[in-house]
């Protein structure tokens, strides 16, 4: 019970430390935007570990941040080719292929009025089916190896691209694409120098969307089939073996990925958009 009791002291004292930073100015600047979610983070994980060492809970139920951490260490290896081929042969394949056709779907929408009414609502169908319910077509149509994997990325990602790409088509106003007009501005020339850089924030919001989906949807149709390696598989594997640290391991790869590849969107966004208020308000 002491780590118990440990746990709770820690919590609290970490919060209020936290809440008082977040708070002052030091909150403002970069170094303190990274401050709060390192503190909060790393007293998830030290809490985490009282509480489990201190409950005595089993690890094929819950094991501590340092048995996945020395699971991660011991097992480089084998995360490393199955971060290969999820993400990089799956869900990064899949995601260019994905929002490259979103934002080459949005273009013809936009410039053909009988595709917008037409192709939208049967992309909104397509949305709104079930990722379990597709994932083994896909694998059957596509093989076990990563084409289906990227081919449900696809599907996932494509609808998200889709709608902000076309919202941000048309967020500009009337009075700028007259002013094109009045200049004897072509639709390619139109698209290109005022409709394109102003739906670029609508894009990305579509395209950040888009790295999360990608990796959750790789990794599920890694359930329905998988060569003998990838992120999806050996969760399924070592679920059937009580391997939970293994488990972990794999999560905390897939939320790291995710999370970096997330921040690489970013990053490329604020260099783009840079004249956005929103980017602006964050410097």
């Amino acid at each position: 019970m002491t780590l118990v009791f440990l746990a709770l002291v820690t919590w609290v004292v970490t919060l209020v430390l936290n809440v008082r930073i977040s708070r002052s100015a030091f909150s403002e600047t970069r170094i303190g935007r990274l401050v709060v979610p390192a503190i909060f983070g790393l007293t998830v994980l030290l809490v985490w570990e009282l509480l489990v060492r201190g409950l005595q809970v089993p690890s094929v139920i819950l094991p501590p941040p340092s048995a996945i951490g020395a699971r991660i260490a011991s097992s480089l290896p084998v995360l490393w080719g199955d971060f290969v081929q999820t993400f990089v042969k799956g869900a990064l394949s899949g995601w260019l292929i994905g929002c490259a056709a979103a934002v080459a779907t949005a273009i013809a929408i936009d410039r053909s009025p009988f595709l917008q009414r037409g192709l939208l609502p049967v992309g909104n169908f397509v949305a709104a089916l079930p990722i379990v319910g597709i994932a083994p077509i896909l694998v059957m149509w596509f093989g076990f190896d990563w084409q289906s994997k990227a081919a449900v990325v696809v599907v996932m990602v494509f609808f998200p691209v889709l709608v902000n790409t076309v919202e941000g088509l048309a967020a500009t106003d009337r009075m700028q694409r007259d002013l094109m007009k009045t200049y004897s501005a072509s639709y390619a020339q139109t698209l290109l120098k005022l409709r394109l850089p102003a739906a670029m924030p609508f894009i990305f919001n579509g395209l950040k969307i888009a790295t999360t989906l990608a990796l959750i949807g790789a990794i599920v149709a890694e359930f329905f089939g998988s060569p003998i390696r990838g992120m999806g598989f050996r969760i399924s594997a070592e679920v059937g073996r009580l391997g939970l640290d293994m488990v972990w391991a794999e999560i905390a790869v897939a939320a790291m990925a995710g999370s970096a590849f997330y921040g690489v969107v970013a990053l490329v966004e604020r260099g783009l958009t840079f004249w956005h208020p929103s980017q602006r308000r964050q410097r």
